[in-house]
């Protein structure tokens, strides 16, 4: 069973889809770790003071951001979190979009996302409706104390968070020298153009990930077996450490949160209604599951532990075969 490498929820409208994060990705190529040849110990990364060149340790290290003149500005962790104190474990929708109209090259790290806390039902519907429309969620999400535009959409059952580059991350390519668009304006002849058309016909077929391999890595890794088999290994001492989980979150009535929800996107004068005016709308929602749950038999008591509400992550989607 996989690590999840974050929890939070998917904040859609007052509604929060409880969620767990994990990898969808993963390194399949040669790991080449650096070895002192004399011990076989492992080589790391050193910080070297760059004018006296010796180490120097974590605690005297300060970050900072160099200016136009040549000066520096400091700035600690403690003032990062408090000049963006967005809340860490929410993937919160802004916008639903076509998937195609992102181009590929904002594409950057796909992940997983797993209803937690009971949240099945929130979870499917949030993925049915965005597959009845068409759409994908466009997000933003903090990950590894670093924010992220992200698109939230369905691959089948699943909901898949795909991290997106932003546009000053994206180069431009107005400088390069590229054919004009149009056959008329690259001067091709239809001849050509009927050629090319076959050509691409016959190579069409349906896409089958498993038919394509690292042919390199394949070569590196029989090498590397030739080598064991042979008894070339020599002993290494690993260092590891280990990663840390933040907590799960609750769900409330999902009906009266999409209600309110579409109250608050419908305020007067076509405006969205301000937090404050959403506020009292939260208190009766959570009056009328209060009230539900009271009529309702209860089952014998359990100790559970309160989780704080949270929110996570989203990806394009797919329409369904």
């Amino acid at each position: 069973m996989p690590r999840s490498i974050w929890k939070g929820a998917i904040a859609f409208g007052l509604v929060h889809v409880p969620v767990a994060l994990y990898p969808a990705s993963q390194e399949d190529d040669i790991d080449f770790d650096w070895l002192d040849k004399r011990s076989m110990d492992p080589v790391g990364y050193q910080r070297i003071n760059k004018r006296t060149g010796k180490p120097i340790t974590k605690e005297n290290i300060v970050k900072g951001v160099k200016q136009e003149d040549g000066t520096y500005v400091l700035v600690d962790d403690d003032e990062i979190r408090n000049a963006y104190p967005k809340t860490m474990q929410t993937i919160e929708i802004e916008a639903f979009v076509k998937a195609s109209e992102i181009p590929f090259v904002y594409l950057e790290k796909p992940y997983y996302l797993e209803p937690i806390a009971k949240a099945d039902k929130v979870y499917a519907l949030l993925r049915e409706a965005m597959i009845a429309h068409d759409v994908i969620g466009i997000a933003r999400v903090v990950m590894h104390t670093k924010e992220h535009l992200a698109a939230l959409m369905p691959d089948g059952p699943m909901l898949v968070l795909n991290t997106l580059r932003w546009a000053t991350e994206v180069r431009k390519w107005d400088e390069l020298r590229i054919p004009a668009a149009g056959k008329a304006a690259a001067n091709l002849k239809d001849a050509e153009l009927k050629m090319a058309g076959q050509l691409v016909s016959e190579l069409t077929v349906k896409w089958k990930a498993d038919t394509y391999h690292d042919n390199f890595a394949e070569a590196i890794k029989s090498l590397i077996k030739a080598k064991v088999e042979a008894g070339n290994t020599h002993e290494v001492t690993p260092i590891e450490s280990p990663v840390d989980n933040a907590a799960p979150s609750n769900v409330v009535d999902l009906t009266a949160l999409l209600k309110n929800s579409l109250g608050k996107r419908r305020g007067p004068a076509g405006q969205e209604r301000t937090a404050a005016a959403a506020a009292p709308e939260r208190k009766a929602a959570a009056k009328t599951s209060a009230k539900n749950a009271a009529a309702k038999p209860k089952p014998a008591a359990k100790k559970v532990a309160p989780a704080a509400r949270a929110k996570a992550p989203l990806a394009p989607a797919r329409k369904r075969a």
